[in-house]
This record gives C-alpha cells, sequence and structure tokens, in this order.
C-alpha cells in the first residue's frame, strides 16, 4: 500500500523534474493548474494535496493529449456520484486502489473508464515494516536509485538558494500511477479534483517490509503512454501496471510517524544497530558507512569478520539487488544534501506547512 509520500521540492524546482518531450518531440515543462494550492512537504499524508501530472485534453478541448499540466489534487479519491454535501463523510477509503480490483469497484471504475489516468509525483514514498515479536513497526523511505551526477557532487559547496536548485534538478521523482475524479459540491462550488494510487504485489526487494507497493511507472515512455489517454486505450495503458524492482529504500526515524511532523529528518537514514540518525565518523557496516560519509573516497574503520552476521536485513538485500557505485549516489546524495541543508536552511527550502 502506500499510505505517506514526501514531496518536498519548490515549485519551480519540482517543474524542472517533470520535463519531457511531447509527441512532435518538442522539449517541454508541464503548466501548471490551481499553483497556489501546491504545498512542499517530507510527510504528506492523505486528504492532503500533492502534485500530479495530468494530460492537457482533460482541461482543453480539443488539446493535444501527450501535453502535460501539473495540478495539486486531494489525495483519496472521491467519486463523481458521491452524494453527501461533505467529501469526508465518504465511508470507504480510496487512498489506494488494488490493481486486481480496478475494474469491479465503481468509484475507480467509472473514472478510468473516462481516461482519468494521473501520475503521482513524489520524492518517494514510506512504509512500515512490523518488527518481529512486537508491535512496533519500523519506517523506510523507498524512492527510485539515484544516479550521480557532475552537479550532485557539488552538494558540499552550495550556499545559496540558486545551488540547490541545480542540484535537485538532478533528483528523479518517483513516478506512480493514479486515477482522479472530479467531484461537484451538491450546493454549487468549484469542483474537487482528488486522486488514488494504483497498488500491486511488491517486488521481491520489497517484500519483507510490505506485501504491497504503488504501481510505479519506470521511465518516460511508461509515464507517457499511462497519460495519453487520447492515443492509448485502457485496456493497453493497464498493461503497465506490475511491480518493478527498480528501486531503493533505507530506514528513517520513527518521527516520520507523525503526520504533523514536517521535516528533514524525516528522510535521514538511521542505524538500526544502534537506532540513532547515522554520524560522518563511520559505522559498524559499509552500506552504513557510505550514508553517513560525505565523500565517496572516504574509508571507515575495517570491520571485524563476525559483524557481518549482524548486517540488517534491509542492507543485504540492498547490496545483493543492485551494483553498488549506484547505492552511493542513492542514499549517498540524499544523507549528504540533508546534511548540508540542515547545517545552511535556506529560505527557500525551508518546508511548508500542508
Amino acid at each position: 500500500m502506500c499510505g505517506r509520500t514526501s514531496c518536498h521540492l519548490p515549485r519551480d524546482v519540482l517543474t524542472r523534474a517533470c520535463a519531457y518531450q511531447n509527441r512532435q518531440g518538442q522539449q517541454r515543462l508541464p503548466e501548471w493548474r490551481d499553483a497556489d494550492k501546491y504545498c512542499p512537504s517530507y510527510n504528506k499524508s492523505p486528504q492532503s494535496n500533492s502534485p500530479v501530472l495530468l494530460s492537457r485534453l482533460h482541461f482543453e478541448k480539443g488539446a493535444d493529449s501527450s501535453e502535460r499540466i501539473i495540478a495539486p489534487m486531494r489525495w483519496g479519491l472521491v467519486p463523481s456520484w458521491f452524494k453527501e454535501s461533505d467529501p469526508s463523510k465518504l465511508q470507504f477509503n480510496t487512498t489506494n486502489c488494488r490493481s486486481d480490483t480496478i475494474m469491479e469497484k465503481r468509484s475507480f471504475k467509472m473514472p478510468l473508464g473516462k481516461g482519468r489516468r494521473c501520475v503521482v509525483l513524489a520524492d518517494g514514498f514510506y512504509e512500515w515494516k512490523r518488527s518481529q515479536g512486537t508491535s512496533q513497526k519500523q519506517p523506510y523511505f523507498i524512492y527510485f536509485p539515484q544516479i550521480k551526477t557532475e552537479k550532485s557532487a557539488s552538494i558540499g559547496t552550495a550556499r545559496s538558494p540558486e545551488d540547490w536548485e541545480k542540484i535537485w534538478n538532478d533528483w528523479r521523482l518517483l513516478t506512480m500511477a493514479g486515477i482522479f475524479d472530479c467531484w461537484e459540491p451538491l450546493e454549487g462550488g468549484d469542483c474537487l479534483y482528488s486522486y488514488t494510487i494504483i497498488t500491486v504485489d511488491s517486488c521481491k526487494g520489497l517484500n519483507d517490509i510490505h506485501h504491497r507497493m504503488p504501481a510505479i511507472l519506470d521511465g518516460e515512455e511508461a509515464v507517457s503512454k499511462w497519460l495519453d489517454f487520447g492515443t492509448v486505450s485502457t485496456l493497453d495503458a493497464l498493461k503497465l501496471i506490475h511491480p518493478t524492482e527498480n528501486i531503493t529504500f533505507h530506514p528513517v526515524s520513527t518521527v516520520v510517524n507523525n503526520s504533523q511532523n514536517n521535516t528533514p529528518k524525516c528522510l535521514v537514514p538511521v542505524n538500526l544497530l544502534v537506532k540513532k540518525d547515522l554520524k560522518a565518523s563511520g559505522s559498524s557496516q559499509k552500506m552504513l558507512q557510505w550514508l553517513a560519509t560525505k565523500s565517496p573516497k572516504k574509508e571507515g574503520p575495517k570491520i571485524p569478520q563476525k559483524a557481518e552476521l549482524d548486517v540488517p536485513q534491509w542492507s543485504i538485500q540492498s547490496l545483493q539487488k543492485r551494483p553498488f557505485p549506484t547505492k552511493r549516489g542513492s542514499t549517498g546524495l540524499l544523507e549528504r544534501w540533508l546534511k548540508q541543508e540542515k547545517e545552511e536552511e535556506p529560505v527557500a527550502k525551508r518546508p511548508h506547512s500542508q
């Protein structure tokens, strides 16, 4: 399932991260609709507004269906046929939509049949794993692997809002398949646009954390086909809905458990062996050392062979699943940026309340 996300980028940076090519091969940036409703946050929960991508054809008759719009929408789909005056009175949960029953439930089948497909944007999402033998749950932050570039390597020298924008231009946003609908209040007024995130069985890499995951659209081609309801049929679009193994994750602090906590601490990797934030002085195993160090060339203390048996299961999965340099460019990039942001905290990057 997916019940909490992070989408903290400023509006203009988020826009540049969504650059695309239209049907004519022209490089474009999506245009905003109701931009003032977008509130960046490290900790977004259902019923808050989150940015989604959708085809311009939904708003402009005769428009090119490959052209894109970004619009903040309410998380938790309110069906167009809902008859109450208050959407909070909806008696069932529409935060997520299971892919295996999507064509059975009226709330999802109707908007899907109308081509109301969208792509939910996020830095990543959070999921909780139940600890064995206890009622406690450990939160994880899950996102696309990040590729280290010349811009992202300059994190340690960033000193201005402009520098931060250049760095986060390189962040690959998580793109999740969703369905949206438009509900009109009985007493009149503005339409309420809302969405649900489609979920599938978890991939092997995430199955130990949770048995469900969002339907992630991996790559520009998948995003384009899902959005372009003008030329891609519903049946063809549904072929894009399946688990992906192209994902990475790390454990984070339980500070994220409270949805009111909107802080970079929600994303900072933690060491499950010592139950505290990672320190740049090193750690007891190699993956956590890379999360904590500012320089990829810096080596931590050698680890006794015996300690390898105590490496947390999430680390073993991550190391086996993907080449090691990819991990350096993913969690290492995130960790170094968050450490620098905590020290500097430029005005333009401070989180806004939801």
